[in-house]
């Protein structure tokens, strides 16, 4: 026996796939690589679409057995800015996320952890990116030493939750990956979320 069916929306049934017709790389770096397309809409016109193809990343939220969390003060160049944030990378040529969540958190924090759920995947700037950032909770942590990559300079530090999401309400924290992850953490702590 099945359940009632779901209406299915007049919004959902029409086709808005947008068409690649042609394109070509803007510029190739070592991260980002910019694409120009040129697309043929749903309605048959066309237009030029620009977008950053990204490799993809991974987030951690670090939850210390003292309910803390591990955090990261970040200087980030584009911002010209410290920013607050969740330990984060981004996923290598062939690596499943979890092992470069591993390795990042290790890495940038210098924790290990024992335990490790996927929480969800978010794409933070849906209109000019194909970036995908993969999340996962990780608990049980171990200090071992941080091992930061050449050039990456940050400060890790311990912040309970509920201070991280008044820091988010007073705009202390504005990094959208972070904001996502602490939504979902406090969610998942106090048991109305599993993952």
């Amino acid at each position: 026996m099945t359940g009632p069916r779901k209406p299915e929306l007049a919004w959902q049934k029409r086709d808005l796939a947008e068409k690649p017709i042609k394109g070509e790389w803007v510029y190739r770096g070592k991260l980002l690589h910019v694409r120009r397309d040129d697309v043929r809409l749903p309605d048959g016109k066309t237009t030029e679409r620009e977008y950053i193809e990204h490799p993809g990343a991974v987030m951690i939220i670090p939850v210390l057995d003292s309910g803390e969390l591990v955090m990261e003060r970040q200087y980030r160049y584009p911002l010209r800015r410290d920013m607050l944030e969740l330990p984060a990378g981004k996923i290598d040529a062939g690596e499943p996320p979890l092992e470069c969540a591993k390795r990042e958190l290790l890495e940038e924090t210098g924790y290990t952890a024992s335990a490790w759920r996927f929480v969800t995947t978010i794409h933070p700037v849906i209109g000019y990116s194909s970036e995908r950032i993969e999340i996962f909770l990780a608990q049980g942590l171990t200090l071992r030493g941080a091992r930061p990559d050449d050039g990456e300079n940050l400060e890790v530090f311990k912040l309970p939750l509920a201070t991280a999401l008044e820091w988010i309400r007073e705009g202390r924290i504005t990094d959208a990956k972070t904001v996502a992850g602490l939504f979902w953490a406090e969610r998942i702590l106090s048991g109305e979320w599993s993952v």
